[in-house]
């Protein structure tokens, strides 16, 4: 398997040697339109690379063209080169991107620091030493100093101990207990907690000798995190950079880097493992064979602000393991199963509920929200995520088929031109059952919303106070519709179900009406056409109470029975 997975990272990287610059410091692997410069975002193709080169130079194996990323360091940090990448700034990309390059010198400096001429050396030094003193976001960014500092810590140059400290004195300021981050001082704890704060926190522990809190943090939180994961390895997809795709298993390699052995070695290796073998097939590249901007294939709609071309090279976090010798026990112990794990896991940190359905998980969301990056509200504030089904982005402004309402209930008090979601929950609170959040889409309206896990179900019971008439329109889980779809809808209730599984929706007072919408193409993240599950409704002004039971399954005998037999209530008033 060790050398399996040596061959897949290398088939990963072999695509973009072809776009590196004469200099070999600018790798152009497409038109840039993040809102760094078009200098970072070619830096950032060249460095993310490194993330899986420099575990597999570690661990002894081969680096094809290591010479090009050796010969970009010495002409990319070089003031009189043309391909100079530039001193960074205050909050720059290239501090990123520099983080990576501190990585592969800490790992492997045989590989990518020994090859150097000692001016070349003095160079590339100097530069990363210049992001040092630099203001970063007040987030996970402040490990990128520190993981720059192990690289120069690895080489032997000399430099300020203090800025790490206090850095690392800012980060413990995001520490909430229970194996939980945040992600600065935010409400923010999504697949940042594993792949950059416990990750960065595990290299730290390991590279530094140093920080075994880290170490029990991380021990802490996988109890938690390996919840997230279905049994076939899909994880939930939920919140922003969802184009690193495969890291958010990278967790799960930092651990045996790191030496925590808090859960069999077996198990740790199966959550990598078939994480990464879900993904194997999946349209997530180009014609080019380079990885693109998306998630289940390529959406450029999805896209942060900050996803450059090479952005997508985050995923090789995921081949950390590399580093370790052959005859490490993650490699020479047996992959087990996925665990069986409890039906219903309350988090109350991220504030989310996690449900097990026929070994796919359902993510009960009520706290988070992140107004700043591209479809926010789809990405943090939709009732439910799915492994199975994913969620969708709107792609326009007008109706139904354009805002794609999957997971939501959206309001209109235009006839049901426009219409307004949860955007930013209010006084989340969490049971062990039941998230409770409420939101207010217009200064004279309010929701308050539980949702309630009641596998195979989850219930959905809304309190909304208006001052105004609105159109309602509440959506299940959309399902691909590529191969084909049943559909039934009528009075209180819609299902479709398809070969890619079964998504219904009941409302439990039986007064909506069941609709199936088409959503626009590209607008799920799993799938490229769907259609959509929904109950539509008018609401005069004044207090109304609204429930329903959604389901979504595996499409088959088990679901059809489950579609027979929906709960009669929820958690509520």
């Amino acid at each position: 398997m060790r050398d399996q997975l040596q061959q897949e990272l290398r088939q990963l990287v072999a695509p973009v040697v072809p776009h590196f610059s004469a200099g070999r410091a600018r790798v152009r692997l497409g038109v840039n339109t993040a809102i760094h410069d078009d200098t970072a975002a070619e830096l950032e193709s060249f460095a993310r690379p490194l993330w899986g080169l420099a575990p597999l130079a570690a661990g002894k194996g081969e680096v094809p063209h290591a010479d090009l990323w050796v010969r970009g360091l010495a002409s990319g940090s070089d003031p009189d080169h043309p391909e100079y990448w530039g001193e960074p700034g205050d909050r720059d990309q290239r501090i990123v991107e520099m983080a990576a390059i501190g990585f592969a010198l800490a790992l492997a400096p045989e590989a990518f620091w020994d090859p150097l001429t000692g001016r070349e050396r003095d160079r590339l030094a100097r530069w990363l030493l210049s992001a040092l003193p630099r203001e970063t976001p007040d987030n996970n960014w402040h490990f990128f100093p520190v993981l720059i500092g192990l690289g120069l810590h690895r080489v032997g140059v000399p430099y300020d101990r203090s800025t790490i400290r206090t850095r690392l004195e800012r980060l413990e300021s995001f520490w909430l207990g229970d194996g939980w981050y945040s992600d600065g001082p935010t409400e923010r704890r999504d697949y940042y907690v594993p792949w950059a704060m416990h990750f960065y926190g595990l290299l730290y522990a390991q590279l530094a000798a140093d920080g075994d809190r880290f170490r029990a943090r991380a021990a802490r939180f996988a109890h938690d995190f390996r919840h997230w994961f279905a049994d076939d390895g899909a994880a939930v997809p939920y919140g922003r950079s969802l184009t690193y795709r495969w890291a958010q298993a990278a967790f799960w390699g930092a651990l045996p880097f790191a030496g925590v052995d808090e859960l069999p070695w077996g198990e740790v290796k199966g959550h990598l493992l078939r994480h990464l073998r879900w993904w194997q097939g999946r349209p997530v590249t180009g014609p080019d064979a380079l990885l693109s901007i998306g998630y289940g294939y390529p959406q450029p709609a999805l896209a942060e602000q900050y996803n450059a071309p090479g952005s997508p090279y985050w995923s090789l976090k995921a081949f950390l393991p590399l580093a370790l010798p052959a005859d490490h026990p993650f490699w020479t112990a047996p992959e087990e199963p996925a665990p069986e794990l409890p039906a219903v896991s309350a988090q109350p940190h991220p504030g989310a509920i996690l449900m097990r359905t026929g070994g796919d998980v359902t993510l009960l969301a009520g706290r988070q929200h992140h107004p700043w990056v591209r479809q926010g509200a789809a990405k943090y504030a939709k009732f439910a995520y799915s492994s199975r089904f994913g969620f969708s982005l709107p792609n326009g402004t007008l109706g139904l088929e354009q805002g794609a309402y999957d997971s939501m209930l959206a309001l209109s008090d235009d006839g049901g031109v426009h219409y307004r979601v949860r955007e930013e929950p209010i006084a989340p609170q969490i049971t062990a059952e039941t998230v409770r959040s409420t939101w207010r889409p217009w200064p004279d309206v309010e929701i308050t919303t539980w949702l309630t896990a009641a596998p195979p179900w989850h219930v959905r019971r809304h309190r909304i106070r208006t001052a105004r008439a609105l159109h309602a329109a509440e959506g299940a889980f959309a399902v691909d519709r590529d191969a084909g779809v049943d559909r039934v809808a009528g009075t209180g209730h819609a299902r479709v179900c398809a070969p890619a599984g079964c998504s219904g929706i009941r409302d439990l007072d039986g007064v909506r009406e069941g609709a199936i919408i088409d959503c626009l193409p590209g607008t799920n993240v799993l799938a490229r056409r769907t259609a959509l599950p929904m109950l539509t409704g008018q609401l005069p002004p004044g207090e109304h109470w609204l429930s329903c039971a959604v389901l979504g399954a595996a499409d088959g005998p088990e679901a059809e029975a489950a579609w027979r037999q929906p709960p009669t209530t929820g958690d509520g008033s």
